[in-house]
């Protein structure tokens, strides 16, 4: 055997035995990109059935739930440990809060504990919202837009004394209707969701 058929043998040997591996983690990296990329699209219609319970909310506090949706274990958490902690309120609460691991959105919902309890109860509904807002998030966006302006050409979405509305022409051509509001006095909320109905 020559120098060179010596050299094929031991390449085409070490082929065969490393060959399964680059070819199975060739096909493994294939297959987990194919999961990663298999993202649910909702259309419209379900993207509005979804955030209907909250369109309404001032803009303050949506963005807290759109926020939030997408750490729906955090969520979970946060309403356990609120439940364990009933006694503390102000800048006790504000101060145990911040010492917890959570997103800073998930934080700031323990200041509405009827949203939070709902978003920890509703845990499918709050983990497809997340799933939704980081994939389709200017979907999303439309979404809240059309049940705000249809809301609003039903006279259910109003300035009163406890929110303002205000509409802005985007460049987009879509209304944006903002509530401005502080979070102690929000429209909307599982306590008061009658009186904001679409």
């Amino acid at each position: 055997m020559t120098i060179l058929q010596k050299l094929m043998a031991v390449f085409l040997s070490s082929w065969l035995l490393f060959a399964p591996g680059v070819i199975y983690a060739a096909q493994s990296d294939q297959s987990a990109g194919q999961s990663a990329t298999q993202v649910v699209k909702h259309t419209p219609e379900e993207l509005q059935q979804m955030v209907a319970p909250i369109a309404l909310y001032p803009d303050d506090l949506l963005s807290l739930v759109l926020m939030g949706s997408s750490y729906p274990l955090e969520v979970v958490q946060a309403d356990r440990w609120l439940s364990q902690n009933k006694g503390l309120t102000g800048d006790q609460l504000k101060a145990a809060v911040d010492n917890q691991g959570w997103d800073a959105s998930v934080k700031s919902l323990v200041a509405t504990p009827d949203v939070l309890t709902m978003m920890s109860s509703k845990l499918d509904w709050t983990q497809k919202l997340g799933d939704a807002v980081l994939a389709q998030q200017p979907d999303v966006m439309d979404a809240i837009q059309r049940l705000r302006a249809r809301a609003q050409g039903n006279d259910k979405l109003k300035t009163t004394p406890q929110q303002v509305v205000a509409v802005t022409q985007q460049s987009n051509g879509h209304k944006v209707i903002r509530s401005p509001d502080t979070l102690g006095t929000r429209c909307g909320t599982a306590a008061n969701a009658a009186p904001c109905s679409i």
